[in-house]
């Protein structure tokens, strides 16, 4: 499977690295440049191509992007409010107050979450209002985990159709994705309050 929509040395360095490549295109997707959909469809593309390999490649994928949103956050944070704000443009100020208020959840959600929702004003705003470095790799790591182990176990399960609904129902999919965590949220809610009722 040829990446969509990468330079041409892109291109070489994921067909001779593998995994390797996918690593780098992460990294870079999460950083300096933008590939929307091009990590997701390398590891669900390769997935298909060597379905033993599947866990490799997510795990690739995973550890890639949280180098490059650390890369981000480290940046960000010796002095990135200027371009974070120019970034975020009217959506600054609310960023902010999420961040703030809610650390971990803020690149927890949006790193699940396929494009087209928005991913690094949340991850430059982490490390332009300090949020702990422990907090912010935990939430990466455990987002892009589960994004790409997801796709990629899909993927190997039911081949091409799986990559084909997720880039042309990838509303649905977010919406879905959020529907689960607040469910999820609500319910740990509840039976933690019955918990601390009962005690």
């Amino acid at each position: 499977m040829k990446p969509p929509h990468l330079p041409h040395w892109l291109q070489n360095a994921v067909a001779t690295l593998g995994g390797g490549g996918i690593f780098l295109v992460a990294l870079l997707d999460s950083s300096v440049l933008s590939f929307p959909f091009v990590t997701d469809a390398l590891v669900m593309g390769m997935a298909l191509q060597r379905p033993a390999r599947v866990l490799y490649y997510c795990a690739m994928a995973a550890l890639g992007s949280l180098a490059g949103c650390i890369w981000l956050y480290l940046l960000a944070k010796k002095g990135g409010e200027v371009f974070f704000r120019r970034r975020a443009g009217a959506r600054a100020a609310k960023a902010q107050r999420w961040v703030q208020d809610h650390a971990f959840l803020s690149v927890f959600i949006p790193g699940i979450l396929p494009p087209p929702a928005p991913f690094k004003v949340f991850v430059l705003a982490e490390g332009v209002f300090q949020v702990p470095l422990k907090t912010f790799v935990l939430a990466i790591l455990l987002s892009r985990t589960l994004r790409y182990f997801a796709e990629g176990l899909l993927a190997a399960r039911y081949g091409e159709i799986a990559l084909q609904i997720l880039v042309a129902h990838s509303g649905l999919f977010a919406l879905g994705v959020l529907a689960v965590l607040l469910l999820t949220y609500l319910a740990t809610r509840w039976i933690f309050r019955d918990s601390s009722a009962g005690n």
